[in-house]
């Protein structure tokens, strides 16, 4: 298959390993080829490494299971999930999540990639709720200077950059693939 169509969650065989793609980035450059700039996992030894793969390349993807389980607790160490159809129960370490832990918060739905049983990952919904639990309070005049923001703390202890006019308690969408403010859903 073609690095075009690699995404996050993606698991190609490569140099006799499997390697589970936790970011990319498609780049056509000005002169010269396209390419796909991955940071992958090895998922033998846990390794980080970041790869191109011209488009041209053809490579080797595994199969994958999607399973939709939901975020329950972590002890610190372990994020447990749960299928809420056979209450089968997976743990997952930080570092097979990676960024994406920040996110997560007890509750949400998620889908959980498994290769030959084994659970790789996690894939959050594109857009959580959260509810501000520590914010600064508006400011008068401080509109006047247009798009401005401050930051806020969520449920789960996020931060994230919202308008002014975004409170304590307010519920409000976060885009999980950016971590960028989408709307304020309640307040």
């Amino acid at each position: 298959m073609s690095p075009n169509d690699i995404k996050k969650g993606t698991v190609i065989r490569y140099e006799g390993d499997l390697w589970i793609v936790m970011d990319f980035q498609r780049v056509s450059p000005g002169k010269g080829s396209s390419f796909v700039r991955t940071r992958m996992k090895n998922l033998k030894s846990g390794k980080m490494v970041e790869n191109n793969f011209k488009s041209a390349e053809n490579l080797d993807f595994e199969d994958v299971q999607y399973k939709k389980m939901q975020y329950l607790f972590t002890d610190g160490n372990l994020y447990t999930f749960m299928d809420n159809q056979s209450y089968e129960q997976v743990a997952l370490s930080a570092s097979d999540i990676g960024d994406d832990v920040k996110y997560l918060k007890e509750g949400i739905e998620v889908t959980i990639l498994t290769y030959n049983d084994l659970p790789l990952t996690v894939q959050l919904p594109k857009k959580i709720q959260y509810t501000v639990k520590n914010t600064e309070p508006a400011v008068k005049g401080d509109t006047a200077s247009g798009n401005v923001t401050k930051e806020a703390f969520m449920d789960n202890g996020l931060m994230v950059k919202v308008p002014i006019f975004v409170g304590e308690g307010d519920v409000i969408v976060v885009n999980t693939e950016d971590g960028a403010y989408s709307e304020r859903v309640a307040g």
